[in-house]
């Protein structure tokens, strides 16, 4: 059986049900589900290789754990408590939860277990091509052997926040943006138990957070915001961190680390996302919780509603079935969340920060916490 890092040979001219752009985890997983209901689906990737470029801090929340089957081989141990700073660092906040609430996913093979498991579903998979665009009904690929173009049913924009085939299919694009830097190391020796460490300092992370996941395995060590709002820039504020990050007292860091960066869509989820002709999925789509950032399990639930209505739009030849993929309707779920995305983007000083905190220490703050960071909620189960 082919690997995922082998390419399906892809000639001058192609056909297929189903084009999906990008093989992060909302377009593997949609292009699986097609897969396996008998549909052809081409998958491609500018990546060479899907192990490397991973973008993602690779947080899997207890929802996702617990209704998805991801392979547990390349999960971290569970993590069930976080600590919350204030600028100065002093008298953080602790959470514990009786549950296991966070495994940071291996995201490298994580993506390769992931490839060949659509890959023996019947996926196409063609890495090192990138989408050019669209021209009437056909869709140019560029790959190592040269130009490709692509007669598809539908297309699947799964490729990320600035989506190009948002763009060709006039549907919505992300415009509040978050951009975010992290290195990841081994994890050095001690006796703390995994612990996810989140620092509020606009100095550092204007309109977001600087933080320290470390499970005893790996060590995430990253900052994200307001690009226009980074003083000195983001790697700047990347490395100040880094110099005293919490949680990695005494830690022996090497040299070499491995580099993650990207932008972050906190606008929640878009409300045109798709069209006769397509629609988008994952970080293209929105699908992410404006407040926290978090896109794994939003991306992995959208995506089986995608693959639902694409299903159903192959099986009957009807297009306007994809009229139920409808972002307006799902957007409600994210009103308070985009609230509180609002008033964080409102602390721009670490002073006002400090003050912000004090409300953390409360037994209302400290519930409220529990509730963003502990909730039973996930992103909304689309009713169709």
């Amino acid at each position: 059986m082919n690997t995922p890092t082998e390419n399906d040979r892809l000639g001058p001219t192609t056909r297929t049900d189903v084009l999906v752009v990008g093989a992060g985890l909302a377009g593997l997983h949609t292009a699986t589900l097609l897969a396996r209901q008998g549909h052809d689906v081409l998958l491609v990737d500018r990546r060479t290789g899907l192990a490397g470029a991973v973008r993602t801090t690779g947080i899997f929340v207890r929802k996702t754990l617990d209704d998805f089957p991801l392979p547990p081989e390349h999960l971290g141990p569970p993590i069930r408590r976080v600590v919350l700073y204030p600028p100065d660092l002093r008298r953080p906040v602790t959470l514990t939860s009786d549950r296991d609430e966070y495994r940071v996913g291996d995201m490298g093979p994580l993506y390769t277990a992931t490839a060949a498991t659509a890959k023996a579903a019947g996926v196409r998979i063609a890495l090192g091509t990138r989408y050019a665009g669209r021209r009437g009904d056909t869709y140019d690929l560029q790959g190592r052997g040269g130009p490709t173009a692509v007669r598809a049913r539908f297309v699947v924009g799964a490729d990320g926040a600035r989506s190009r085939v948002a763009r060709d299919l006039f549907l919505d694009r992300n415009e509040h943006l978050l951009v975010g830097a992290e290195e990841v190391f081994a994890s050095a020796g001690h006796d703390e138990p995994p612990t996810f460490h989140c620092v509020l300092d606009p100095s550092l992370a204007p309109g977001y957070l600087a933080w320290v996941v470390d499970d005893g395995q790996h060590a995430h060590v990253g900052v994200a915001g307001y690009p226009d709002r980074f003083p000195g820039g983001m790697r700047r504020a990347l490395r100040r961190f880094g110099a005293s990050a919490p949680g990695l007292a005494g830690a022996d860091r090497p040299e070499a680390v491995e580099r993650r960066g990207g932008p972050i869509p906190v606008g929640g989820l878009l409300r045109r996302i798709g069209c006769a002709d397509g629609l988008l999925v994952g970080d293209a789509a929105g699908a992410v919780s404006p407040l926290t950032a978090g896109g794994l399990d939003p991306c992995l639930r959208l995506s089986e509603f995608a693959a639902e209505v694409l299903d159903e739009a192959l099986r009957t030849g009807r297009r306007d079935v994809l009229a139920a993929y409808d972002g307006a309707a799902l957007r409600s779920a994210f009103r308070g969340r985009l609230t509180l995305r609002r008033g964080l983007a409102q602390i721009r000083t670490p002073a006002v920060a400090q003050a912000a905190f004090a409300l953390l220490r409360t037994p209302f703050g400290r519930a409220a916490a529990g509730r963003v960071l502990f909730g039973d909620r996930s992103f909304p189960t689309p009713a169709r």
